[in-house]
């Protein structure tokens, strides 16, 4: 049975099928809809999205193509595109590879005979059917005639000075020449000369005029043409604000119109809609849509607890393993213990604790319309965007994780107890407290360039040292991992999806951070939650979080499950809530979690439950008879002028504080981030432009060196299998999960200050 004869694409075909196109390690290989045309080739999801939706394009007269095995093979352009691609069969992938050969090769002698005419005309995206393939092809059909119009201009040009130089030398001839015979002979060269300049001059004349003529034309055409597409564009944005401003003008008429308690009355929520959402989604899936959220009726309901539990918790205080303070009448010995434990680091210090710095330069008053960029990024993978400072907070990525150990007390905490219910407690306080900087923090931070690092050495200030690396650039990824000496290590490895989506901006972290204790060895894991950036559009940008977290101890099989309210017009709860339950490896609740993640939260033991009536939704509630709630946490105070510094907490302040001996690759040595915090925005940008593009480069050259290495299958050469410096991938048994952990190696080099095998990225 012979092959079927592969298609020979001749001028105006396309080729369309389906092809499975590699998205990312969790999703694999996904099946797409491809359309290869004019030089083009282009995917999308389904047939059906070829009208509206185009996911991705790549020029195939500068790219790259090569067979990795019988049904696999990868186009790349030798920049931030590469399609790893498989065909249903060997027969199906040699079609492609041959119909892809050939509109290469037409490809690359369009854009020669484009070059040799002098023009440069840029190939445009492809549009919705063939009308911008046959526009493309009229313009670069006008610019080769109008080149040959010019053509001709220059050898009309050429043939006029050489005619009038002839001219000339012979008028100069007929001044000097003296009355003789030869006077006749003169004047008749000098008639023929004058006729051949008046022939060439008319010939000049007559192709300028040609020219003027087609050029007005076709101008006039094109000018129509630019007119219509920028009123269109200009409608459509004015469409898009109006309706953002009536959206608006119906929410404040909602809450004018609406019984409020006093809980709303707070002046920082601005004008603000809600979303709702899980904290685990893919960055490819477009699927997932956020509406307005509904008041969601709650899942229990918290009653004080018989007086009887009372006295007896009053009487027994060693009811309790850890923190006695979760008693009414007891008091909370752990601040005590620890200032009167000889071994505390109050009395082991020797040397005074280094004075860190308190302010930074204020944010300078430079405006930029971000609507302007944004409308361009509806739906988009905004890592792959590159934006410019003026959206940026003067931190990276790498330093805003970091920040998670702002409240890092609440782990040397959770050390110290005996019960690992009273232990989630504190970790579930913990999981919440790192959102607590972000309730201002508009900002957007730097991504990390590939091998960047940022290290947080607290080890004689608080007791524990951090270090992270931006192990991957696509999808961006950063793995964290801190060590105290009081007995907590954590570890987390986060990839953050983001997708504008018109109002507002959604990032989904996804991955997951681990927290291991050394005394009572539980293993605790948890995800984090969705993140909205809202008011893109029009009004005051405002952030919420929401969606659902469980904690979860591996080693116990203890359980807390926090659920993240989203903010809503239509709930007269308190605004930014945040409830949770602890229990055990049977299901029976412990203690009830419940605060603001922008504020505080406070625990309360749980001493009977019981059955209460249905819910608004016929669901049956559960009702928790509960001591006296006891605050467990509470937010620091920003620093006195954070309005000024981007909102920035005392411990962010200091992050990007210069430090000697870190590593080269250290976030605090970033140029373009310490410009833009001295105030150098216009310097950062363009440092900023020049770092992307070595990244680039070096992403180039790594492309064509997995290229190279394709030709074992088995190991998967994908470009983005970038070996990190400090960490390895590690399959943990507990969870289940693959983060990367480190290795060690760093503080060792530090001491050393020897930093000759990290890469120069800066």
């Amino acid at each position: 049975m012979s092959e079927p004869k592969p298609p020979t694409p001749t001028p105006g075909d396309t080729y369309k099928g389906w092809l499975f196109k590699w998205t990312n390690y969790i999703k694999g290989y996904q099946r797409r809809w491809f359309v290869l045309s004019n030089g083009l080739l282009s995917y999308y999801r389904s047939q059906a999205e070829m009208g509206h939706t185009c996911r991705g394009t790549i020029n195939l007269a500068t790219a790259n193509i090569a067979v990795e095995d019988s049904c696999n093979f990868v186009i790349s352009n030798g920049g931030a595109q590469t399609y790893h691609l498989k065909a249903s069969s060997e027969v199906e992938r040699q079609r492609w590879i041959t119909a892809l050969e050939l509109a290469k090769a037409k490809a690359v002698h369009m854009q020669a005979e484009s070059d040799d005419s002098g023009d440069e005309c840029p190939a445009a995206p492809p549009s919705s059917g063939q009308g911008g393939g046959c526009r493309n092809l009229e313009i670069q059909s006008t610019l080769r005639t109008l080149g040959s119009k010019v053509e001709d201009l220059n050898t009309c040009n050429d043939l006029i000075v050489k005619h009038g130089s002839a001219l000339q030398r012979s008028l100069s001839e007929l001044e000097v020449l003296r009355v003789s015979g030869d006077v006749g002979d003169k004047m008749k060269q000098v008639t023929e000369r004058a006729t051949l300049f008046r022939i060439t001059s008319n010939a000049m004349i007559n192709a300028c005029r040609d020219f003027l003529s087609l050029a007005q034309s076709h101008s006039k055409r094109w000018q129509k043409a630019l007119h219509s597409e920028r009123d269109q564009r200009i409608r459509l944005e004015e469409t898009l604000e109006q309706l953002a401003k009536q959206h608006n003008h119906l929410e404040r008429a909602f809450r004018g119109a609406t019984v409020l308690p006093s809980s709303f009355s707070n002046p920082a929520l601005g004008n603000k809609g809600g979303v709702s959402g899980k904290g685990d989604a893919s960055d490819e899936d477009d699927d997932n849509e956020f509406f307005d959220a509904m008041e969601d009726p709650a899942e229990f309901i918290t009653v004080p607890a018989d007086p009887k539990y009372h006295r007896r918790s009053g009487s027994n205080a060693s009811g309790f393993s850890c923190e006695t303070g979760m008693d009414d009448q007891s008091v909370n010995f752990d601040e005590l213990s620890l200032a009167s434990n000889p071994e505390s680091p109050q009395t082991l210090e020797l040397e005074p604790v280094r004075q860190r710095r308190t302010r930074i330069p204020d944010k300078p008053n430079y405006y930029l319309n971000l609507w302007s960029i944004m409308k361009n990024c509806i739906g988009k993978e905004l890592s792959k965007i590159p934006m410019p400072v003026n959206f940026n907070e003067p931190l990276s990525m790498l330093q805003r994780l970091s920040e998670d150990l702002e409240y890092y007390e609440l782990l040397d905490k959770a050390a110290k107890c005996q019960s690992s219910l009273e232990q989630m407690c504190y970790v579930a306080a913990f999981t919440v407290s790192s959102y607590s900087t972000t309730v201002h923090r508009t900002g957007k931070p730097f991504n990390p360039l590939l091998g960047e690092t940022f290290e947080l050495d607290r080890l004689k200030d608080c007791g524990y040292r951090s270090l992270c690396e931006q192990v991957s650039h696509h999808p961006p990824a950063a793995a964290h991992h801190a060590l105290s000496e009081k007995g907590w290590t954590l570890r987390q490895e986060i990839t953050l999806a983001s997708k504008f989506r018109g109002k507002y901006l959604s990032i989904m972290p996804l991955g997951s951070i681990q927290c291991l204790f050394d005394k009572s060895e539980n293993h605790y894991s948890w995800k984090k939650v969705t993140t909205t950036v809202h008011n893109i559009i029009v009004g005051k940008l405002w952030i919420d979080q929401s969606g659902e977290i469980d904690v979860v101890n591996h080693k116990t099989g203890d359980r807390c499950h926090l659920k993240f309210a989203p903010y809503s017009y239509f709930s007269r709860d308190v605004p930014r809530k945040v409830t949770g339950v602890v229990t055990d490896k049977d299901g029976k609740a412990h203690y009830v979690l419940s605060g603001t993640w922008d504020e505080k939260m406070e625990f309360s033991r749980i001493m009977q439950s019981s059955k209460g009536e249905n819910g608004t939704e016929g669901k049956q509630r559960t009702v928790y008879q509960t001591l006296k709630a006891k605050e467990i946490w509470k937010k620091n105070p920003l620093p006195e002028g954070a309005e000024n510094m981007y909102f920035f907490s005392s411990l962010a302040l200091t992050l990007n504080e210069s430090e000697e001996g870190v590593a080269p690759t250290d976030s605090r040595r970033r140029p373009d981030q310490r410009m833009m915090e001295d105030g150098r925005w216009d310097e950062a940008n363009a440092e900023k432009q020049k770092l992307e593009e070595k990244q680039r480069i070096v992403r180039r050259e790594r492309e064509r060196e997995a290229v190279k290495a394709a030709s074992t299958p088995e190991e998967g050469a994908h470009p983005d299998n970038y070996q990190a410096m400090w960490f390895d991938k590690f399959d943990d048994p507990a969870s289940g999960e693959t983060l990367h952990v480190y290795k060690g190696g760093y503080w060792e080099a530090k001491e050393q200050g020897s930093w000759d095998m990290c890469p120069e990225i800066f």
